[in-house]
């Protein structure tokens, strides 16, 4: 059992915040006028937060040193009034986000590895899968969620731009095709005779910057009493959390079932059934078909977001002093704990993790260095705070103070795999969703 002895943020009570200054705001303001709507077309936004300029989250430096530059991009969040959809002002090339260097391997977590077999074999239960039957999966990564189909002889088929988790599929016997997914796609898969039972969609809709495009081809691929199967992270936990550090520059958008709902519906998939899950901090499992068959659930989250005010602004516009004041707290906490003297290490050298460090201003000064599971990130530096990544035995062999867990949402396996960690008298600090300190219990002397 794990004691949390210190807690930052209870629930009511909140730092003062930080104030962007007037001129910043004010060119957000102007700024978000001007943007377009990523899903519905809709000129203007409503301005949420600005993060400042931020390195690319996953862009893992190979060496550091005075020649080494990195592009800063500004990092801001909007509503878009005309179909409540959260997104990126700005963001970069998908070419250049996931390209050669993506080294994010989904096979590295055993919590998103059991979560994703719990789904298959849902799946394959409740839809009859055989052997007949394809199951297409966009972003497929490195196979994690496909060889559960594969194990059962069911036919699959991966797509995925990034060449090196695709390669990691392709060595699973996982047919994968390197490529950006849409239309253009599809209706090559299409003329080769191929069409979907199941298309899986996990954590990407939220990366595609033509999401008009990347629908219709889900559509074009789909047989015709086929299921689309979406996953990603619930705007509304995003918001409720102050789980700020989900943004950034691969998450275009943030999505709740009311706006996930209008995209869909625009190219003939109705959303008929839904689920809300845990998993990366508050998800959101969407069912879609060509058929509409409306489950009560569907019709109870979106009338729970309505009464809740996720289709309005004013539900979002309190989040941006809200992540000040976050960081207001949890530069107190670090430089309370440097001037005593203390060590700080992190671990998880995530894309949130990029996020959460820049945006804090703690480089190697603070965190001396991170550690990471994925054996293609280790000797590499993050983006922007420039910290060196090791391998995670490191943190038993040199003993820091305190180890900042950056993928918080996977708290608990980290946890678990650091137990020896804890029980020499380390400590983890987990910022969200609440600042705390994480520690073995103390012994009964009693006994």
């Amino acid at each position: 059992m794990i004691d949390v002895t210190l807690k930052h943020t209870p629930a009511g009570e909140a730092a003062r915040p930080q104030e962007t200054p007037d001129a910043e705001q004010s060119e957000f303001s102007s700024d978000s006028t001007r943007a377009q709507c990523i899903s519905c077309g809709h000129q203007g936004l409503e301005p949420i937060l600005d993060l400042g300029r931020m390195p690319r989250s996953d862009g893992l430096l190979e060496a550091i040193g005075p020649a080494q530059t990195e592009t800063l991009v500004p990092l801001r969040l909007g509503y878009c009034p005309g179909c409540t959809l959260v997104q990126l002002l700005e963001t970069r090339p998908a070419e250049e986000m996931f390209g050669d260097d993506y080294v994010y391997f989904s096979s590295y977590s055993e919590d998103l590895l059991k979560h994703s077999r719990e789904n298959a074999e849902e799946l394959i239960r409740t839809h009859g899968l055989g052997p007949d039957s394809l199951v297409a999966e966009i972003a497929s990564n490195d196979g994690y969620m496909l060889q559960n189909f594969q194990a059962q002889g069911i036919q699959v088929l991966g797509i995925d731009p990034a060449s090196q988790p695709a390669r990691a599929a392709r060595e699973k016997g996982i047919e994968t095709v390197v490529d950006f997914f849409g239309t253009r796609v599809a209706a090559g898969l299409r003329a080769q005779g191929k069409r979907a039972d199941v298309i899986i969609a996990n954590n990407v809709v939220a990366h595609v910057a033509d999401q008009n495009d990347l629908v219709a081809g889900m559509a074009d691929l789909l047989a015709d009493n086929g299921t689309v199967v979406v996953e990603f992270p619930y705007v509304r936990d995003m918001i409720d959390f102050i789980e700020f550090d989900t943004i950034y520059h691969e998450h275009l958008c943030y999505f709740s079932a009311g706006s996930a709902k209008a995209l869909f519906e625009r190219h003939g998939l109705y959303l008929n059934d839904v689920r809300r899950l845990p998993i990366h901090g508050g998800s959101l499992r969407l069912y879609f078909s060509k058929c509409a068959a409306v489950t009560d659930a569907v019709q109870g989250i979106l009338a729970e977001e309505h009464a809740l005010g996720l289709d309005r602004f004013e539900y979002y516009k309190t989040f941006g002093a809200r992540v000040r004041a976050f960081r207001d707290q949890a530069r107190k906490l670090v430089g309370t704990l440097k001037a005593d003297g203390k060590r700080i290490a992190a671990y998880g050298a995530a894309a949130k993790g990029t996020i959460m460090l820049n945006f804090l201003n703690l480089n190697d000064r603070a965190i001396e260095y991170a550690v990471d599971k994925n054996i293609h990130k280790q000797g590499k530096y993050m983006p922007g705070v420039r910290i060196r990544i090791d391998e995670p035995e490191k943190l038993m062999q040199d003993k820091p103070d305190y180890v900042m867990i950056l993928p918080w949402n996977f708290r608990d396996e980290i946890i678990r795999q650091q137990r020896a960690f804890l029980e020499a008298g380390g400590k983890f600090v987990v910022p969200i969703p609440d600042l705390e300190i994480v520690s073995a219990p103390e012994q009964d002397s009693s006994r």
